[in-house]
């Protein structure tokens, strides 16, 4: 037990928190600069898209305000602004949706305005109705747009039919040249983000199955060591949400523009399929079973026991070579999208391990149900991820 006596606790000055979280953004920028101005990326495609909506809005002004010498032409860039999206379908969406809420804002304020001749009465009458429409499904969430529009109409004055009919005419403006912008200036594809995404969840998942490998291997590991790899295999998952993210934003953003895409050539539309998802998804499932195993061995309070030393490092050198060929997926993922599982470096040492654990197992079964119950669990997820991992391996072990 440690002695606590005279020990006083010193507290990190609030400057120096505020100096290190300063610095710590500081070099994330600096890493994203240095991603963006290296390659292509995610951090490009930020840079793009938002020099494409900045480009867009100062056309709509110059448009609006400098060639058609309308009053109301604030609407216009406003809308192109917000309209430039992730991708061109979502542009047409939103802006449907945007455009509707305008003109229900515009409408709704200049008839409470007429209907009160006072900015609060207006406020008070026209606000409420159009809080509550805003929260429309149909709207999505461009539904605030309403509101905000109408606060704009009453705080200006201009109620009367030329009024809305430019603040309208001036939405639609923007909107289209939103749109067309975003349509016509370097699309936004988000194939790559598939790609990234999944050959992430593999390489991690070879890291999780390394960091495993390891401890059992050195055999030092105990509960608090499987607990930090029931951790791992959750960011496992929460990668997997994000590839199911990524594939969303992919199917969106060839709507409407793989044609186009296509006969210029802009861009690869070639994209992992969506198997590849699920059958990574798997292998994240066995990865989480095979750690909550571990997990229940490591608890002093469980009835099964863990498996011998023995049997430990030959399984661990499983797990190694297992590791190794998701490592090697997903460099090939991420170099030019070819599919592994083909072949191991070494099958034969790979069957030879598996023989050796099923001796173990037969002879652990003569010793009580305790550790073979742990050593069989986790030979059947051996088994699992070796059939995903490696496809064609498996089936031409099945085969001889």
């Amino acid at each position: 037990m440690s002695d606590r006596v005279g020990t006083r606790v010193t507290e990190v000055p609030w400057g120096r928190r505020l100096a290190e979280s300063v610095r710590r953004e500081a070099d994330a920028v600096g890493r994203a600069a240095r991603a963006a101005v290296g390659g292509p990326g995610r951090e490009r495609d930020l840079v793009v898209q938002s020099l494409k909506a900045a480009g867009a809005a100062l056309l709509a002004w110059s448009v609006a305000g400098l060639w058609l010498g309308d009053p109301m032409a604030l609407m216009a860039p406003w809308v192109a602004l917000v309209l430039v999206q992730a991708t061109v379908y979502g542009s047409l969406r939103q802006a449907a949706q945007q455009w509707t809420a305008i003109c229900a804002g515009t409408l709704l304020a200049s008839a409470a305005q007429a209907v009160t001749g006072d900015t609060l009465g207006a406020l008070a009458l026209s606000l409420p109705v159009l809080m509550l429409l805003a929260n429309w499904h149909r709207f999505g969430d461009q539904g605030i747009y309403a509101a905000t529009t109408a606060v704009f109409t009453i705080a200006s004055g201009a109620v009367s039919a030329s009024a809305v009919g430019h603040r309208v005419g001036q939405a639609a403006l923007g909107a289209v040249i939103g749109i067309a912008v975003n349509a016509l200036v370097l699309p936004s594809v988000h194939l790559r983000d598939v790609r990234e995404n999944l050959g992430a969840l593999i390489r991690e998942t070879g890291e999780t199955l390394d960091a495993v490998a390891a401890g059992l291997r050195e055999d030092d590991w105990d509960a608090a060591t499987a607990t930090e790899w029931s951790q791992a295999a959750a960011r496992l998952e929460r990668r997997r949400e994000g590839l199911h993210s990524a594939r969303g934003w992919s199917r969106e953003s060839l709507r409407l523009t793989s044609g186009p895409l296509r006969a210029l050539h802009r861009t690869p539309l070639d994209v992992p399929p969506e198997s590849e998802d699920a059958r990574w998804g798997r292998v994240t499932d066995h990865v989480a079973a095979l750690t909550r195993t571990l997990a229940v061995a490591a608890d002093g309070d469980r009835t099964p026991a863990p498996p011998e030393a023995a049997a430990l490092r030959t399984y661990a050198r499983l797990l190694e070579l297992l590791g190794d060929e998701c490592r090697t997926e997903a460099e090939r993922f991420l170099a030019a999208g070819v599919r592994g599982g083909e072949g191991v470096r070494d099958p034969v040492e790979l069957e030879e391990l598996r023989h050796r654990l099923q001796d173990s197992l037969r002879e652990d079964a003569m010793r009580g149900a305790a550790h073979t119950t742990v050593l069989g669990t986790l030979l059947l997820q051996a088994e699992n991820l070796w059939a995903e991992i490696l496809p064609a391996a498996r089936q031409a072990d099945r085969s001889r």
